[in-house]
């Protein structure tokens, strides 16, 4: 079945001398491997389309749960901010192997919306740093550890909140806190804000640097203590953002 997908090259694979497969995440299929025939050779029309994080209308020969077919591709965006900024690389690589390990636990169209969302906002010139801060936070639903930022994570209390705790996972009120690193309380609005903010919607970030980066740290150890997730790219980033 002849079919035209738009869709975001998230690995590549060489096969053979000439040929390589790729697997392209898609918003109507997941994510599918596609094999691009003689794609390798220094002639092919296909070579460069097919390098990893390219975004475009695939025209495929699709077999479901099996290998399709590459015809052609129409790149919409060729992303050349982010291919020519080692920086900007690593973060669009951690959040590729993210959204790929999301997508073998669930599904959903709107992982897909998010995920090109958030390269396009990258790609725009947005801060690398909030814009994957803010795709972490709605994915934490579809790994099944979502925040909860209306109560005390161990009593319920509503009111007299004192802490956001990382390690605890949740909100901390004053009867409940027992010495857990304090961080600013406006910190709970800017999470709540990620969770609601429709990614393309962005047009411009003004948060102060203190905030990006502590919400940004309670991330990171949040994600280390409660999704099971260990990304190689992750370390990558790290080392990036030391730099």
């Amino acid at each position: 079945m002849l079919l035209e997908v738009e869709g975001f090259v998230l690995s590549v694979t060489p096969y053979g001398e000439t040929s390589k497969i790729i697997n392209v995440f898609t918003k109507e299929y997941g994510i599918i491997g596609i094999m691009c025939k003689g794609a390798m050779s220094v002639k092919s029309k296909l070579r460069s389309v097919t390098d990893k994080f390219s975004y475009g209308i695939f025209n495929v020969y699709y077999k479901k749960d099996k290998l399709s077919t590459l015809v052609s591709v129409d790149l919409i965006n060729p992303l050349k901010n982010i291919k020519s900024d080692i920086i900007l690389i690593s973060y669009v690589s951690y959040i590729s192997e993210l959204v790929s390990q999301v997508l073998k636990q669930t599904c959903g169209k709107s992982i897909y919306d998010d995920f090109i969302a958030s390269l396009l906002k990258i790609e725009e010139g947005l801060n690398p740093v909030v814009i994957t801060n803010i795709l972490e936070v709605k994915l934490l639903d579809f790994l099944g550890v979502g925040l909860n930022l209306t109560s005390c994570i161990n009593c319920g209390n509503k009111k007299e909140i004192v802490t956001l705790s990382s390690e605890k996972g949740g909100l901390i009120c004053k009867n409940c806190y027992h010495n857990e690193r304090l961080v600013p309380i406006s910190i709970v609005k800017f999470l709540n804000m990620y969770y609601l903010v429709d990614i393309k919607s962005i047009g411009k970030l003004q948060i102060k640097q203190d905030i990006i980066d502590e919400i940004n740290r309670f991330l990171a150890i949040y994600y280390d203590d409660y999704t099971g997730l260990y990304l190689k790219s992750k370390d990558f980033l790290k080392t990036m953002q030391k730099l």
